[in-house]
């Protein structure tokens, strides 16, 4: 007979999965959003004499106030996952998925701190930054953003896919939609703007299934009791 507190873990570890997950997929898409309106990619949209507008300055600060805590929820989403499928995961697919996920949050810190060094130049002096500091900052950011934190995303995407349908907890549309997701992030995401918003809406289903479905049994985890 399985003990009470592993049933009672097993029952409250997907929800917790799943309000971490939405708490997260929510402060990404918000920090994207805002930075990509505040610090735009194409070079001729905004020049550094424009960044010193204030409602622009506020809107990255806003931005960098989001991110930290976004990383912190998802590492809180990636832990409670890992516990909740330790006993039968691939231990290959399982490291990529941590490592993914890790790196992740490492580039994703290095894109807001570029951005964060794009908002100090020239406060609090009041002075407009200059070309090469604005330049600079602004191609580091989206570089760390969708070049190297957006692949990492594809690779923790493909991997909890792969992990979910190995497992029987996610359904096979679910699956495919991570694949194609995966595909858009390595491949789109470097050349499409505002690209980067599917892996918090992929991250936004995903928990929201959990919390719909992660009550239930699966048949084969009956069978074994």
């Amino acid at each position: 007979m399985e003990p009470q507190g592993r049933k009672g873990q097993a029952l409250q570890t997907p929800r917790a999965a799943g309000l971490a997950g939405v708490v997260f997929a929510v402060l990404l898409a918000a920090a994207i959003i805002l930075i990509r309106l505040a610090i735009p990619e194409d070079e001729g949209a905004v020049t550094a004499e424009g960044f010193n507008d204030s409602s622009r300055r506020s809107a990255v600060r806003a931005a960098l106030a989001l991110v930290p805590f976004a990383g912190i929820f998802f590492l809180w989403f990636v832990g409670v996952l890992r516990s909740h499928v330790e006993e039968a995961e691939d231990k290959f697919v399982a490291t990529v998925f941590l490592g993914s996920g890790l790196i992740f949050v490492a580039s994703l810190f290095g894109a807001a701190a570029a951005a964060a060094g794009v908002l100090s130049v020239g406060v609090p002096s009041g002075n407009d930054p200059g070309l090469p500091s604005w330049d600079f900052g602004r191609h580091f950011a989206y570089t760390m953003l969708t070049d190297y934190a957006m692949r990492m995303a594809a690779v923790f995407t493909l991997t909890t896919s792969a992990l979910g349908h190995r497992l029987g907890v996610f359904p096979r549309w679910l699956t495919l939609l991570g694949l194609l997701v995966a595909l858009a992030l390595l491949f789109v995401a470097p050349d499409i703007a505002w690209a980067e918003l599917v892996f918090p809406a992929w991250s936004l289903i995903v928990s929201g299934y959990i919390l719909v479905v992660g009550g239930t049994t699966r048949p084969d985890a009956a069978d074994a009791s």
